[in-house]
Order: structure tokens, then C-alpha cells, then sequence
């Protein structure tokens, strides 16, 4: 097993984030404990987009003059970096804006296939009685686009249900049947931290023929990723997860499947040759890449990436599993307080949503700031999970890299006060 990180690399490692300095209301510094929402970002990040705008800018796969072939080159750069990071092709990563539009990207494809028609032969066309699986646990990102889809090709929508602790129940597997064509599901919840059972997920998919789509963005910047260990077909990323910058995402897939995919956005810098009476596309991932890039964004995502392995992400796993241990074990002595999620650290990530007896999750939010500590409120984009627990939404508090066991000691005895300040017992 990796080895926790010492005091000293800890505290070098928060060294390289500026923002960790930031005092709060309360008049200290804040313990950030929101990383799930999004991460913050070290000096290599910022300093590598504030470089692209000073020395490099310019327009990609356009021109010929120094500028714009120095940003093509960063641009394209960033392909092998991120493919090298999940251990996949340059040539199969396409550039979106966030996660959400990747999975977007890939439910608009199979729209798009499906309205060409049988005739057409897509393997992606959809048939009235074709079923498309998720999980009870999804992020609306995961769920919407599967329900639009459904409701314009007449295709079903069912989805794996969960254990009481919100883990997938895989008894409920035999939803994915013969009439299955996609699952999709999150790697790692965004409000119960389980991580789903992939290789059982992905063998009942195959059994099938289904394809599956794996959402990684609650699992990607906090744990080491192989996209052909997973075995699945697509998969989406988001930057600003991953210590980069917001702005950028990709959709990773295999690349017969990208191939196969129609294009969703269309106008300039994905065509081959446009008459006034048809078009023609690039093939992937350039097809799927319409209009303006956010190059400096791909710029901050590089450096981060390259952030992240020379930490590397075995030991952010090992460092993550042994605070997520402390934290879990810290609110189980506060009454009043439970965890929306498994109990113990294995086969989670530091991700911790929980509901205070008798305390609406805002005004523990305001609380824990009061305290400078900075959690997520709300239904984190999850309101049927939160039904499964039967609430309507909850406090989350969420680890990475950089956090240290002062900030959950300060966590903890924060949320030990919020149950009095309201007049609980």
C-alpha cells in the first residue's frame, strides 16, 4: 500500500496553493473541504494560463505564423497529455466544455444517428423498445440527457437501484437485458463518495451488447484511472475537478465509435468541404469540435495533469482513504448527524454528504463558515438519491490532495456545535 504523505511534503505540497492562504469570516484560514465541487488550483496551473495569454496566444489550426502554430501545438499537446494520463489515445480524446456537454455530446450523437434512419446502418440508432440503463445514484448530468433521449427515440429508461448505504445494489443488474443498448453510470457518487462496481457493471453490459459510458468526475482527480482497465466505451472528465482550470472538459471513446458518431455542433473548424447545398466532416475528434477552443484552459489542464502524476495518484488514494477513515470516524461521535453513504473509507473516496437532525443543510453550511470551514449545501445535483435517503438535500464535506487532518479536526468539532447553536440538544 502507498504511503501517507508526511507533514513536510503536506505542507510543501500546500505551498503551491495560493488560495489555501485565504483568510475567512471567521478570521482564519479557510479549511476548504469542497473539493468535490470543485478543486482549487496550484501556482504551475495559474502560471501556465497566465503564460499562454502573455507569450502564446493565438488562434488553433488556422494560420501559419508563429502564434497560432505554438497554440496548435499546446492545443494538441494537451490530447496526449490527459490520453497518457488515463492510459488512452491522443486520437480519442475530444475537447468539450465540461463533462456535462461530453455526455451531451455522446446522447446527441445517438439522437442524431437515430434520426438518420435504419437504412442509414449507424450502430448507434436507437429502436422504440431499446432500453438505456443508469443507476439510481446519478448526478442529473448523467440522468437528464439519458431521459431527453429516450423521450425522442421512444427508447426505455431504467436504472440499477442501491443498498441502503446508497452503494449499487448489484442483485438489480438483470435491468441491463438483450434489449439494453447503453449504461451509463458514475464512477464514484458525488454524494455518497461509493464507488460503483465497475467490472460487474461492464460484464453485464457486454453480456448484452450494450455500450457503457463511465462518468469519472468524482474519481478521476482522486484515484488512479486506466480507461482500458475499465473496459468501457466512452468516458467524460472535467478539468476543474482535476486541479485545472473550468471552461474544459473531454469525452474519451474508442475510436470506431467516434468514427460512427454523427456531429452534433456544426460550423467552423470541423468541416472538410462546404457547397451552398451540403457539407462534409472532418473525421474525429475534430468533427467534434466546432468554433473557438479554450486553448489556455487545455494549457491549465496540462500543467495540472502533470501536477497530479508527479504526486502521483496512488499516494493522493492512500492520502484521501486515510482522512476520509479520520473524517467518518469523527462524525460518528456527533449525535444527531448522519452520513448519506457507507460508514467506512473502503471502496469510497473522501466525499461525505450528511444530514443534522432538525437543521436545514444551509444553516449548517453558514455555520461550518462561520467556523472557516467551506462545504457544499443543497441537493448537489442529485435529487433522486436524496430521495433514497428520504431527504431533499444535505451538508457535503469533501478531501483532496492538499488537506490536512487539522482542517477535519476543525470540521468536526464545528459540525459538534451545530446542533446547540440552533437550540438541539
Amino acid at each position: 500500500m502507498s504511503e501517507d504523505f508526511s507533514l513536510r511534503e503536506l505542507s510543501r505540497l500546500r505551498a503551491d496553493f495560493p488560495i489555501l492562504g485565504r483568510v475567512g469570516r471567521g478570521g482564519q484560514a479557510i479549511a476548504y473541504l469542497d473539493f468535490s465541487a470543485t478543486s482549487q488550483k496550484p501556482t504551475p496551473v495559474i502560471e501556465a494560463i497566465t503564460e499562454f495569454y502573455r507569450s502564446t496566444n493565438g488562434a488553433v489550426h488556422r494560420g501559419t505564423h508563429l502564434l497560432g502554430d505554438e497554440s496548435t501545438a499546446a492545443f494538441e499537446e494537451g490530447r496526449s497529455v490527459l490520453a497518457s494520463f488515463i492510459g488512452a489515445r491522443a486520437d480519442e480524446i475530444v475537447w468539450t466544455k465540461n463533462a456535462t456537454e461530453a455526455i451531451n455530446l455522446v446522447a446527441l450523437a445517438i439522437r442524431n444517428a437515430t434520426g438518420l434512419g435504419e437504412s442509414a446502418g449507424n450502430p448507434l440508432a436507437l429502436a422504440p423498445g431499446d432500453r438505456i440503463v443508469v443507476t439510481r445514484a446519478e448526478h442529473h448530468a448523467n440522468l437528464v440527457p439519458w431521459q431527453q433521449l429516450c423521450q425522442a427515440t421512444g427508447a426505455e429508461l431504467r436504472w440499477l437501484d442501491l443498498h441502503e448505504d446508497g452503494r449499487i445494489d448489484t442483485d438489480t443488474l438483470d435491468v441491463i437485458n438483450e434489449r439494453t443498448r447503453v449504461v451509463a453510470f458514475t464512477h464514484v457518487s458525488n454524494v455518497t463518495g461509493a464507488v460503483s462496481p465497475v467490472n460487474q457493471i461492464v460484464s453485464r453490459a457486454r453480456e448484452c451488447g450494450a455500450l457503457v459510458l463511465l462518468d469519472t468526475c468524482q474519481s478521476s482527480a482522486h484515484m488512479p484511472i486506466n480507461i482500458r482497465d475499465l473496459g468501457v466505451d466512452f468516458a467524460v472528465f472535467s478539468s476543474h475537478k482535476m486541479l485545472g482550470p473550468t471552461g474544459v472538459g473531454a469525452l474519451w471513446g474508442k475510436r470506431e465509435l467516434l468514427d460512427a458518431m454523427p456531429p452534433v455542433l456544426t460550423g467552423g473548424s470541423m468541416i472538410e468541404n462546404v457547397t451552398m447545398e451540403s457539407s462534409s466532416f472532418m473525421p474525429a475528434p475534430e468533427r467534434f469540435e466546432a468554433g473557438s477552443q479554450p486553448i489556455a484552459q487545455i494549457v491549465g489542464w496540462s500543467a495540472a495533469l502533470r501536477y497530479l502524476s508527479a504526486i502521483g495518484m496512488d499516494r493522493v488514494a492512500e492520502h484521501e482513504r486515510v482522512l476520509t477513515a479520520y473524517m467518518l470516524d469523527g462524525i460518528s461521535g456527533i449525535d444527531g448527524v448522519r452520513v448519506l453513504g457507507p460508514g467506512s473509507e473502503f471502496e469510497r473516496i473522501g466525499v461525505v454528504a450528511f444530514a443534522v437532525d432538525g437543521v436545514h443543510p444551509h444553516d449548517v453550511g453558514q455555520v461550518l463558515d462561520s467556523h472557516d470551514v467551506a462545504v457544499r449545501v443543497g441537493h448537489h445535483c442529485a435529487i433522486p438519491l436524496h430521495s433514497f435517503f428520504g431527504v431533499r438535500s444535505s451538508s457535503r464535506a469533501s478531501i483532496g490532495p492538499t488537506t490536512t487532518r487539522e482542517e477535519v479536526d476543525r470540521f468536526i468539532e464545528a459540525l459538534g456545535q451545530v446542533r446547540s447553536y440552533f437550540g438541539g440538544c
